[in-house]
C-alpha cells in the first residue's frame, strides 16, 4: 500500500510556489519525464513581484565615499526604498524594499545587480515589464534644492551669487554635482537662510550693490530625503 501511493504521488505535480501558470506546453495523457524532466508549464508569482535592476561601481563607491565622510546617513538594505515608474514615465503607484545586492561586479557593464521586493495586490505588474526603478538608498545630512536657473558654471567650476551684508554681490563657489527634477542638489558653499540670486543674474556683479525682491524659488530650501 505504501509502494502505491508513492507511485500514485508521482502522478500529481505541485507548483513549489503560488501564482499564475501559464501556457501548457504538454497536453493531456501525454508522457512526461521519461529519462530527461520536461516543462510543463510556467508558473509566475504575482504578488510579491520582484525588480532586476543594477547600480553602477561608480555611484557605489560615491555613495560609500560619502557615508565615510559622514555627508550622507545609509539606510538598512532592507529599509531602501525603492519606487517604480513605467516606460511612459507614469508612476506605476508601487513602492517595494531592496532586497537583494550581489556581491560581485559584472565585468562586462562595471555594475552591480540589485532586486527589490514589490506588493502588487491589483495584479496591475506583471512579469517581463520594463519599468524604471528610483533608488534612495540615504538621507543627505547638509544639503539644499536650488533652480537650475539659479547655479552658474564657468571655467573655475560650479558658482551661486549671493546677496550678502549690506545687499551686495558676492560669487560663491558651490559643490553640486546631483540634478534631482528641476533643481541642483547643493552639498558645499551655501548655508541657512542666504538670499540668492534667482533673475537678472546677467546684469548682477559681484560686489555691486543691489536691491533684492524676495522670490519662492530664491532662497536655499534644505533638500528633504
Amino acid at each position: 500500500m505504501q509502494t502505491a501511493q508513492i507511485n500514485l504521488g508521482y502522478a500529481t505535480v505541485r507548483a513549489p510556489i503560488a501564482g499564475r501558470a501559464g501556457q501548457q506546453q504538454v497536453t493531456e495523457g501525454a508522457l512526461v519525464g521519461q529519462g530527461t524532466a520536461t516543462l510543463l508549464t510556467t508558473i509566475d508569482q504575482l504578488d510579491p513581484v520582484y525588480a532586476n535592476f543594477t547600480l553602477s561601481v561608480a555611484d557605489l563607491d560615491q555613495l560609500r565615499q560619502s557615508a565615510a565622510d559622514g555627508s550622507i546617513t545609509l539606510l538598512e538594505p532592507n529599509k531602501a526604498e525603492v519606487t517604480l515608474t513605467r516606460q511612459d514615465g507614469a508612476p506605476t503607484g508601487r513602492t517595494g524594499v531592496l532586497d537583494f545586492s550581489d556581491v560581485a561586479v559584472d565585468p562586462a557593464t562595471g555594475s552591480v545587480a540589485l532586486r527589490a521586493q514589490i506588493a502588487n495586490p491589483d495584479r496591475t505588474l506583471l512579469p517581463g515589464m520594463y519599468v524604471t526603478a528610483s533608488l534612495s538608498l540615504g538621507q543627505i545630512n547638509r544639503a539644499y534644492l536650488i533652480p537650475q536657473s539659479v547655479l552658474q558654471r564657468d571655467a573655475q567650476g560650479a558658482y551661486v551669487l549671493v546677496v550678502g551684508d549690506g545687499d551686495k554681490v558676492e560669487r560663491r563657489p558651490v559643490k553640486a554635482d546631483t540634478l534631482r527634477k528641476d533643481a541642483w542638489i547643493v552639498t558645499d558653499g551655501i548655508n541657512d537662510g542666504e538670499r540668492l540670486v534667482a533673475s537678472g543674474i546677467q546684469k548682477a556683479r559681484p560686489g555691486q550693490p543691489v536691491k533684492p525682491v524676495p522670490a519662492d524659488t530664491a532662497a536655499a530650501k534644505p533638500a528633504q530625503g
